[in-house]
């Protein structure tokens, strides 16, 4: 991606099924669980790089000892700050839990319990400071009241969520969506602790606190936590009493995997991380269910219940795109399909200059990508060449040369440009920054001549910033006759809401090119009817309201609109004059290559939630007003 987005955040949860000393004698480490946590969130680390968190539950503690604890860090390697702190103790563990016992271990090792809960943290609109890492904590000097919340999610409608909370009689503190949806929690918990202590009214003290805890009903009181909620989310939490529990959105946005053996029930965002820390085939892991929670009971009993009504599944598809690793087999092969999908399209491009032609990628997310456009191209290239020496062997003309072109037919590629992870465009002044911005990636000179065409693929063209200020710069020094940026997703129209930092119309490179167009035909009038569209919707009921920004885009084709990214992406003091062309995906080519991820609004327009039609409306009249650094939700 040409232009970085903070974006999905990672979770990673492992809650022990065996007594520690298992661990220590079957795996000949009692902090078994604790490191799988740490291998688990730093294959995650692509996630979220802004900051990370750990809380611990652990069972059965004495009264008067820490039963659930926490450590964040808003630092630097963040993952290894905090596991640094915290394995300081853990070097004596194994002689303390065989000699002593399991409660001795605990107390001596400060996190070393039966359940844990791990975040990485990507900020999309609040500060990166150690206050906004998860988990979150509720505290109550009663276990079963106390919990610590982590998720990877964006609520739209999260100012209406804290009006709620108000009219419950709620004086919550901060109004972020992460804080208010921990209260709305923590407010339905104590309501099932309320309905718990009535139902017993004859117990008191030590034996209710028990008889509560035992019974606490979590799809209960999450399903009345989550009415009216609106977004994308995956939640994972540690309750004190040691019950556990994780929710997935009911349209199925945000993903959450899980595994289950007998040792342990472990969740994370992505597939490929669970299947290399447990050394599992992928086929074994689940993913948590549209609209339900899974639940772990302290007493080890498992649960997978429906909480909110299940909406048509829209799974995110740039998760597939850029987001997780490509180590999960199937993004592997979704991914090739997505270049191998673009091959029709960049072989009617480049015609005759196809055997001038050298292919490339920038950066390496796209190398998958790019790997499947080659296969495809070449398998073409090669078939039509079959084609003429079959039509040549019918009448006989077929010679030794013809064969010989079959076998060496293939396509050039190359390793083109590299991208320099220590450099910092530290200095923010214009002319300089603009200079240290050219020198991010790169080039290998002396392998494109002149007469070449110069095919690079992107996994996805959001900005186009680092286009126009960097890659196109780098690339042009090769002097190719022509460039041709290919992006193996389609153009970014509309906003997200969902997780991905993406509430601003006006900074979409293809919005830019739809105002542009729209200019160049004299049709400014349609940006007041559709901002005049856009506020009449705001009298409707979320559930009635449309997408207005769609007038803009249905003027144009993927090929008007993408001609003119090309224009706007080239810098203007560019000292080069090849031909420059983008490429991107059409929509059919992605849901061909994904066909069970459908989560493409940011493409189409097309929301997954009522939520969603009214932050692209407001996001609309913010640019219109001229206003477009204000977040739409």
């Amino acid at each position: 991606m040409s232009d970085r987005l903070t974006h999905e955040c990672g979770l990673a949860f492992v809650r022990l099924r065996k007594p520690l000393h298992y661990y220590q004698e079957q795996y000949g480490d009692a902090a078994w669980g604790l490191r799988k946590t740490y291998l688990l969130m730093q294959k995650q680390y692509n996630r979220g790089q802004d900051g990370a968190g750990l809380g611990v539950v652990k069972f059965d503690m004495p009264a008067g000892d820490q039963f659930l604890l926490r450590i964040r860090s808003d630092k630097h390697n963040a993952i290894e700050r905090i596991f640094d702190a915290i394995t300081e103790d853990t070097e004596e563990l194994s002689e303390a839990i065989t000699q002593g016992s399991e409660m001795d271990a605990k107390r001596s090792c400060r996190f070393l319990g039966e359940a844990y809960l791990g975040h990485l943290r990507y900020g999309t609109h609040s500060s990166n400071s150690m206050a906004n890492c998860h988990p979150f904590i509720r505290k109550s000097n009663v276990a079963s009241r106390n919990i610590a919340l982590a998720g990877n999610f964006n609520m739209t409608n999260s100012s209406e969520l804290f009006q709620r909370l108000v009219g419950y009689g709620l004086d919550p503190v901060g109004d972020n969506d992460t804080q208010v949806i921990l209260e709305k929690i923590s407010h339905f918990l104590n309501d099932e602790h309320e309905r718990l202590i009535k139902k017993h009214k004859n117990l008191e003290g030590r034996e209710l606190a028990e008889t509560i805890s035992r019974e606490l009903n979590v799809g209960m009181f999450l399903k009345k936590a989550a009415q009216y909620w609106d977004g994308g989310y995956v939640f994972a939490s540690l309750i004190g009493n040691g019950d556990a529990f994780i929710c997935r959105d009911p349209a199925g946005i945000r993903p959450a995997f899980i595994y289950i053996n007998d040792d342990v029930v472990a969740c994370a965002s992505e597939r490929g991380a669970l299947a290399n820390v447990f050394n599992v085939e992928p086929d074994e892991i689940q993913q948590v269910q549209p609209g339900h929670v899974v639940v772990i009971k302290r007493d080890g009993t498992i649960e997978e219940v429906e909480f909110t009504t299940p909406l048509e599944t829209r799974q995110c598809s740039f998760e597939r795109i850029y987001f997780s690793r490509g180590n999960d087999p199937l993004i592997y092969t979704q991914r090739k399909r997505l270049g191998a999908n673009l091959a029709p399209r960049i072989l009617k491009v480049l015609g005759n200059d196809i055997d001038r032609s050298f292919f490339s990628y920038i950066p390496n997310t796209a190398e998958t990508c790019f790997l499947g456009l080659l296969e495809a191209v070449g398998g073409a290239l090669r078939s039509l060449e079959a084609d003429i020496i079959w039509d040549k062997i019918q009448d006989g003309s077929v010679t030794r040369a013809d064969l010989t072109k079959l076998n060496h037919t293939r396509v050039q590629a190359e390793l083109i440009a590299h991208k320099d992870q220590r450099l910092r465009t530290f200095i923010t002044h214009d002319a300089a920054r603009r200079d240290l911005v050219t020198h991010i990636y790169d080039i290998t000179r002396g392998l494109i001549e002149k007469d070449d065409t110069l095919i690079v693929v992107d996994d996805s063209i959001v900005r186009g910033t680092t286009l126009r200020e960097s890659i196109i710069t780098s690339l042009s020094q090769l002097y190719p006759k022509r460039i041709v940026i290919v992006s193996s997703a389609p153009p970014i129209m509309y906003p997200d809401c969902y997780g991905i930092d993406m509430s601003q119309i006006g900074k979409f490179i293809a919005f830019e090119a739809a105002v542009a167009l729209t200019k160049e035909r004299g049709d400014e009038a349609i940006f007041d009817e559709i901002a005049a569209n856009c506020k009449e919707q705001e009298k409707l009921d979320v559930e009635k309201m449309q997408n207005q920004v769609k007038a803009l885009y249905e003027q144009f084709s993927l090929k008007e609109i993408s001609c003119k990214i090309a224009e706007l992406v080239r810098p203007t003091d560019l000292n080069w004059n090849g031909q420059l062309d983008v490429v991107y995906q059409d929509v059919e080519g992605l849901n061909a290559a994904m066909p069970d991820y459908t989560g493409d609004w940011y493409f189409t327009g097309n929301y997954p939630t009522p939520g969603g039609n009214a932050v692209v409306n407001r996001a609309f009249m913010n640019w219109h007003a001229g206003d477009d650094a204000k977040r739409a939700y």
